[in-house]
Parts: C-alpha cells; structure tokens; sequence
C-alpha cells in the first residue's frame, strides 16, 4: 500500500460519508480513485497537473475537490468523522494550539481586485462570507496567511482558523477554541474542549 492511499479500512470508513459522484451523459469515474488522486495531491503538495495518470485525468479530481470545497461538503466530512471518533473514545480533550504561515501564491496579489469586482463570488469551504483581505497579510517575505489549527492529543484536528499572515496568535486564540464544536450523537449540547495547552513557534 502506498503512502499515498488510504488502507481499505479507512476507505470503508470515509467512504460512507461522502456524496456520489456527479453523474453526466457518461459513465461516473470510480469515487476511490479519485479521491486516491485527490489525497496523493493533498500529501505532496504538487500542482494538480502532475497528477499520476493511474488516478485519472487531473481536471476530475480538480474539479471535484473545489465543487466539494465550495459546497462543504469536506467539512461536513471531517464534523462526521469527529463525531464518530469522539463516540468511540478516540479524541482525548487534551486541546492544543499552534500555527503555520504560509506563502500566498503570486497570483493572490490580484484577490482584492478581484472581489471588489465580483463581490457575489463563491466562497470556498461552503462560507457565507469571506474576509475582506482574503486572510492575506504583507510582511518582510511578501503575501502571507496563517492557519491556526487546534488539535488533541493524538493530532486530530478539532477546527481550523485562517487569518491574515501579520496576525498574532494570542489575539485569535478565543476564536479558534470558539470553533471547536463536536455535535454528540442522540443530540444534547455539542462537545467544545476540557483541557488547554498553549503552543508558539
């Protein structure tokens, strides 16, 4: 098995969750091999051109990851998922904190200009609004964000924040931990967090 697949289990596991494929005039492509070509682009990083051919053509697994991206769909997945880890005893609430800046591509100098011009634009991760600055900040290495993640003590990841690069951790420390909601099944009041660590680079 390679690094880049899930193991059959895990398959099995996520497969349930997600929705079918979009069906056309021709035949659906195999959902796993989509995804396989999806999660080998996500764990190396590489355009989406480069692709290996054995996932299928790259404009698929593009085009799918971005409808699912721009509906939710990946994020009603992970609140699964941790609903299904949680009931199994698999998230310890030992909850920490850190952050990572990230390099903006070149081309985000134009995504002001470009929401100024089309302000009724889809929003990624199924938002209904998106920040003015695009969580685009400007320091001494150029167009920068940051993505604050909580996660517990086995680095499952509990929700993300994404600011701006220039922001500092302290002051979007309330809004991470306000993000960590874990609905519980039968109903009852989400579970948010119990114990806090505090992490800095």
């Amino acid at each position: 098995m390679a690094r880049a697949h899930l193991t059959g289990t895990q398959w099995v596991r996520l497969g349930r969750l997600l929705p079918p494929m979009p069906t056309k005039e021709r035949p659906p492509r195999d959902r796993r091999q989509v995804f396989d070509g999806i999660w080998w682009r996500a764990r190396t990083g590489s355009p989406w051109r480069d692709i290996p051919e054995r996932y299928g053509p790259w404009e698929t697994a593009y085009t799918l990851f971005r409808r699912w991206q721009i509906d939710g769909t990946w994020a009603r997945v992970l609140k699964k998922l941790q609903v299904k880890a949680d009931t199994a005893g698999h998230l310890v609430w030992e909850v920490s904190v850190d952050s990572m800046i990230c390099r903006a591509h070149q081309q985000a100098a134009r995504a002001r200009k470009r929401r100024a011009a089309d302000p009724g634009r889809a929003t990624p991760g199924g938002l209904a609004a998106e920040p003015d600055d695009h969580a685009l900040g400007r320091s001494r290495g150029g167009l920068t964000s940051k993505i604050h993640l909580p996660v517990d003590t086995s680095f499952h990841v509990l929700a993300a924040v994404v600011t701006a690069g220039q922001r500092a951790d302290a002051p979007v420390f309330t809004e991470v931990m306000d993000c960590i909601s874990v609905p519980r099944i039968g109903g009852g009041q989400p579970r948010t967090r119990l114990l806090m660590s505090w992490q800095t680079q």
